[in-house]
């Protein structure tokens, strides 16, 4: 409920300026032609995994996933990076963080194996693993408009070397830091009985025609659309109690839309000058890693999104825009608040009662984000 009430104060806020003066009635248009295909995807996409969790998809995939790792912790923790990494790259980072999250700690549970390492892969990765595609992560959508539309073949050409860095690094980190917990044996249990196999079969079949359509060229809003009505439907005939309002994302899309007007009304008074002086300019290593590195602690200062919108005029070139897609996809590891997908990942291991410190969180944060954030950057200066 926090995020609907910041949602609306911001929209309130956002739709005061434009009677003040300060936002234009033609810059307040431009705007909602600009981010309504990216609201829709959001919303379209949300359903698609939502009702993918209910149907059973996700904890079937992590049962079998405990199958292939026959017994070996370390080769079922990897089975589990690879799921994260497909999720986040195909699904976006909040699926990860809210749908992944309770199937692999379940799995982890299952297994007798600590939920922590599982845990923390699903909440980085999320992050870190959001830059290949458009669909990745809502701000990678609004770097795809601003750099005119790019088919994601081309977007992913900008940002493969950066993306695997960033999917490396923590996956390194995390090795290191629960190697003894990794190396141990398990037993896997029976896999649960799935509660209706038809349905669970025309979920799979939409995800499976779904993760190419999202990469074919089409606009996503459109075969995300396609398949959140194909789902809804079957759910309507099998399972009706469980289309509801909850499985729309309506409180992040009334977040998103008062950012939205927000940083527009903000940029109109003047906040891209100041912003400019901060992030500097140039497409050398050494200006690239300056922006990277504002726009890294810009998401843990005030959340990614907010952070990408302050700063995007100042990404004038593709290179500046990809190290600024670094800087607040990789970034956020430090604060709870970095990021949507870090908050809705605590509340659900708050749920299940799995316990991490948010001070070791944000101490382990501040060690890997500088690492994550200069290697990708790097490495997308060498790969250009």
């Amino acid at each position: 409920m926090r995020t609907a009430i910041t949602g609306a104060a911001l929209v309130l806020l956002g739709a005061l300026a434009i009677p003040l003066g300060i936002l234009s009635p033609t810059a307040a248009a431009a705007l909602g032609e600009r981010v309504w295909p990216i609201l829709l995807f959001v919303v379209a996409i949300t359903v698609v995994t939502e009702l993918a969790a209910e149907a059973g998809l996700f904890h079937v995939l992590a049962e079998q996933a405990a199958r292939w790792g026959r017994g070996r912790a370390w080769l079922l923790w990897l089975l589990v990076v690879a799921l994260a990494v497909v999720s986040t790259v195909f699904l976006s980072l909040d699926t990860t963080a809210v749908l992944l999250t309770p199937a692999v700690i379940v799995l982890a549970r299952h297994t007798g194996l600590s939920p922590l390492p599982f845990a923390l892969t699903t909440v980085w990765l999320a992050n870190t693993a959001s830059l290949l595609l458009p669909v990745s992560n809502l701000t990678n959508l609004l770097a795809q408009h601003r750099l005119g539309g790019p088919a994601p073949a081309e977007f992913a050409r900008l940002t493969w070397a950066p993306a695997l860095v960033a999917v490396l690094v923590p996956v390194i980190v995390i090795f290191v830091l629960f190697r003894r917990v990794l190396r141990v044996s398990y037993r896997p249990d029976a896999p649960r009985p799935v509660d209706d196999r038809p349905l669970l079969v025309i979920t799979a079949v939409v995800i499976i025609v779904l993760l190419p359509a999202l990469v074919s060229g089409l606009a996503v809003w459109i075969p995300a659309c396609a398949a959140a009505v194909v789902l809804a439907a079957a759910f309507a005939v099998r399972r009706p109690h469980a289309l509801s309002v909850s499985v729309l994302p309506w409180q992040l899309v009334l977040l998103a839309s008062g950012l939205f007007l927000v940083v527009e009304a903000a940029h109109a008074l003047g906040l891209e000058a100041l912003l400019s002086t901060i992030a500097g300019t140039g497409d050398g290593a050494g200006s690239l890693l300056r922006l990277a590195g504002v726009g890294a602690v810009g998401a843990n200062a005030i959340d990614n999104l907010p952070a990408y919108l302050a700063l995007e005029p100042v990404a004038n070139s593709p290179a500046r825009l990809v190290a600024l897609l670094i800087g607040v996809n990789t970034g956020p590891l430090v604060t709870p608040w970095a990021s949507l997908a870090t908050l809705l990942w605590h509340q659900r291991l708050s749920a299940m009662g799995v316990e991490i410190s948010w001070r070791r969180y944000l101490l382990l944060g501040v060690i890997v984000a500088p690492v994550v954030v200069t290697a990708a950057t790097l490495a997308s200066v060498l790969a250009a």
